[in-house]
C-alpha cells in the first residue's frame, strides 16, 4: 500500500519593508526575518501547523475605522520629542499641521518617508505647515534617527502606542504591524485629511502637499 506524504504548510507572510539594519523587536508571536529579494520588511508568524490548516487572507476582511476622521478634532496629547522635551498637540495650533504616524525608526519604508518629508520640508514651510512624526520608538532612538538623516522636524515618542490607539490608527497584517497614517490639521486643529498607505510612503508627502495648497 502506497504511503501518503504529510503536507507541509508554510506560515510565512510578508508585511512591511525589508531592512538591512538590526531587526526591531516584535511581540513573542512574531519573528522578524530579512529577505534580500523583497522590498518589504518581513514578519514570520508563529502559527500552529496542522495538516488540515490552510491560511486564508480575505480581500473582504473588515478594516477597523479610524476614530479620528475628516472634520473632527482629535484627542489632545503630550509626548516627549527627540530631545526629551515635553510637547503638546496644542503647541501646534494656529498653523496647519502634518502629523504622520509611522511603524518604526530605521526601517526602509519609514526612512524613505522621513527623508521625503525632509526633502520637501521647504515646500511645507512655504505652505505655512508644521511637520511632526510619531512612532512607538523612545526619544533616544528618535534622536539618533533624526541626526543620521538630518531631519529638520519634530519626532514624538508614543511608547506603548497610547496616542496611536486613541486616534484609532489602523494596524496592518492582522494587527501585528503598526499602521502608516497621516493627518493634516488646519490652523484651528480640525482634521482636513486622513491618508493611509503602508507600502507607498512617498505618497504621503504628495497627498498632504496637495491638500495644503487648497487650504
Amino acid at each position: 500500500m502506497a504511503s501518503l506524504a504529510t503536507p507541509t504548510v508554510s506560515s510565512s507572510l510578508l508585511a512591511c519593508n525589508a531592512t538591512t539594519q538590526t531587526p526591531k523587536q516584535y511581540p513573542s508571536a512574531i519573528t522578524p526575518f530579512k529577505s534580500s529579494q523583497s522590498n518589504f520588511h518581513g514578519l514570520k508568524l508563529a502559527l500552529p501547523i496542522h495538516s488540515s490548516f490552510t491560511p486564508l487572507i480575505s480581500k473582504t476582511s473588515p478594516i477597523v475605522a479610524a476614530k479620528v476622521n475628516k472634520g473632527s478634532v482629535p484627542p489632545a496629547f503630550t509626548l516627549k520629542d527627540q530631545d526629551g522635551k515635553t510637547v503638546s498637540l496644542s503647541k501646534f495650533k494656529g498653523k496647519p499641521l502634518v502629523l504622520y504616524f509611522y511603524p518604526a525608526d530605521e526601517t526602509p519604508g519609514c526612512t524613505k518617508q522621513a527623508c521625503a518629508f525632509r526633502d520637501s520640508y521647504e515646500k511645507f514651510k512655504k505652505a505655512g505647515a508644521q511637520v511632526v512624526g510619531i512612532s512607538g520608538d523612545d526619544a533616544e532612538s528618535h534622536k539618533a534617527f533624526a541626526k543620521k538623516y538630518r531631519l529638520p522636524f519634530t519626532l514624538l515618542s508614543d511608547e506603548g502606542n497610547k496616542v496611536r490607539k486613541e486616534w484609532g490608527v489602523p494596524s496592518d497584517l492582522f494587527g501585528t504591524l503598526p499602521g502608516r497614517q497621516t493627518y493634516v490639521l488646519d490652523k484651528n486643529g480640525v482634521v482636513q485629511l486622513v491618508y493611509n498607505n503602508q507600502f507607498q510612503p512617498e505618497k504621503h508627502i504628495d497627498e498632504t502637499l496637495k491638500l495644503l495648497q487648497s487650504l
